[in-house]
């Protein structure tokens, strides 16, 4: 069976407290070798980070999501690089811009993902970005950035315009593909990645959100990353297992510190 990386999943969310032995079977069982569990606010990187150290395929990523900023304490490029010092954490994040539901945290979500930002320059690490309803300022942000000093960087669940993606693309960054591309009306979405380099492309599962058709609506786990995948081969036009590849091979490029990794 293909081997294939859910590169992000929340495995401590309450969702999975009763099953998460059986959810790292399942995703063996798919072929899903590796995972990123993400945490949302920085008080649970204690969590994910427990639960990479339990399961041996799971690695973990820290940061404070965009739509959490106005409720938690602002982050510090210091405590998010003395994080980024454990062996399993792979990644800053996630982290970014939301004004779909939190446009009046606007401008400290901008701080927050500038602290992010500086944190994955330092701790070279990939930054995750979440970018909702938030095109045109997460566009100049990441660019205006970039022009200081480079980093890099993955647009998780990439659902965004055509714009957002060829920035995003122009400045070296790779996408994310999630369940939302098995959805039917979901063909911008589709039509987005099929004119991205398959080079730059991530598949995930973003569990318990977002669970790929048949299983939309009910609760996402990392096994359905086959799901997606299966989907992602066919708007590329590659056999699942030449996509399964180059998607691994992808996540590896980008998560260099979880490809080094071995079990002590």
């Amino acid at each position: 069976m293909p081997e294939i990386v859910d590169s992000h999943c929340h495995l401590d969310f309450a969702d999975f407290t009763d099953d998460l032995d059986g959810v790292i079977q399942r995703a063996g069982d798919a072929g899903v070798a590796r995972m990123v569990t993400i945490c949302t606010k920085l008080r649970a990187a204690d969590k994910v980070c427990a639960i990479a150290e339990k399961y041996a395929p799971v690695f973990f990523a820290a940061g404070t999501h965009p739509m959490s900023v106005a409720s938690e304490p602002l982050v510090s490029v210091e405590d998010l690089v003395a994080l980024a010092t454990h062996p399993k954490m792979v990644g800053i994040g996630e982290t970014g811009l939301d004004y779909h539901y939190t446009a009046e945290s606007a401008e400290l979500q901008k701080t927050s993902l500038a602290i992010h930002i500086e944190a994955a320059r330092q701790a070279a690490l990939p930054l995750i970005i979440h970018s909702r309803a938030a095109d045109a300022d997460m566009a100049r942000l990441l660019q205006a950035e970039m022009k200081k000093s480079p980093f890099t960087c993955v647009m998780h669940c990439f659902s965004s315009s055509p714009e957002l993606a060829r920035v995003a693309l122009d400045l070296g960054f790779y996408l994310s593909m999630s369940g939302i591309a098995t959805f039917k009306k979901s063909q911008e979405v589709r039509d987005i990645f099929a004119a991205a380099p398959v080079e730059r492309i991530l598949v995930e599962t973003d569990a318990p959100y977002l669970a790929p058709m048949p299983h939309r609506g009910k609760r996402n786990e990392p096994a359905y990353t086959a799901l997606t995948a299966k989907v992602g081969a066919g708007i590329m036009g590659l056999d699942y297992a030449d996509f399964a590849a180059q998607t691994t091979i992808n996540f590896d490029r980008l998560f260099a510190k979880a490809a080094a990794w071995r079990p002590e």
